[in-house]
């Protein structure tokens, strides 16, 4: 009986890896609105788990700010908040060049073949297929695979949290971004100076994007 107890439990910890990063996603793509009320049964229902596995999500994801549950009223999704912007970039000026330069020097044959290959897909993005959505969502894989290659989980790990709110940022004005495509080609040298071990000048690009992408929703504001 104790053999066949372990195994849900297994599961369970997948599933709540599952729900984590579906409904991560949901709320940085604003597909779950800034300041809508979270409802567990019917996240649960949509993505085929039971309410254990979403309940361990949304503790993640209280953590990381994307979701704030409030006493005797429940949870909702972040609003976004224009004054954040500015506390996210200091924290991202300062990491990413260090993502993107211990990435030019650690990056795995593996990290390198899926830098070269978003970066194929970048050049594709160059030919206005992508629409809005998709260019963000290459925008994050990108960004996701970067921090990877650090091979830093501490750092992975923060960066993400931060590149995920000012994505969600950048979604409540995509309308107002003029050159988004642009934005996101950017990312062509940069993970060119890492796949071929450039830690300087990757970091010094890292550091251009983030400044760059404070400045347009700035002025899309």
């Amino acid at each position: 009986m104790q053999h066949v107890a372990a195994e849900p439990r297994d599961e369970d910890l997948s599933l709540a890896e599952h729900a984590y990063r579906a409904i991560r996603d949901r709320l940085v793509m604003l597909e779950i609105r800034p300041g809508a009320p979270i409802n567990e049964e019917q996240l649960a229902q949509s993505l085929g788990v039971g309410r254990t596995p979403v309940r361990e999500a949304l503790k993640r994801l209280q953590y990381e700010r994307l979701i704030t549950t409030y006493p005797r009223r429940g949870t909702f999704a972040t609003d976004v908040n224009i004054t954040d912007l500015a506390h996210i970039s200091e924290v991202r000026q300062e990491l990413e060049p260090l993502a993107a330069a211990q990435a030019a020097r650690r990056a795995t044959a593996t990290d390198r073949a899926t830098l070269k290959a978003l970066l194929r897909e970048l050049a594709s993005a160059h030919s206005g297929r992508h629409d809005a959505t998709e260019l963000m969502h290459l925008d994050l894989q990108v960004h996701r695979a970067i921090y990877a290659a650090t091979h830093n989980p501490y750092l992975e790990d923060t960066l993400v949290r931060h590149d995920n709110l000012a994505t969600r940022i950048w979604c409540l004005f995509v309308d107002r971004l003029s050159d988004m495509a642009g934005h996101v080609e950017e990312h062509g040298p940069l993970i060119e100076a890492i796949v071929t071990g450039e830690p300087d000048k990757a970091a010094q690009l890292a550091r251009s994007h983030v400044e760059g992408f404070e400045r347009a929703i700035r002025d899309a504001i």
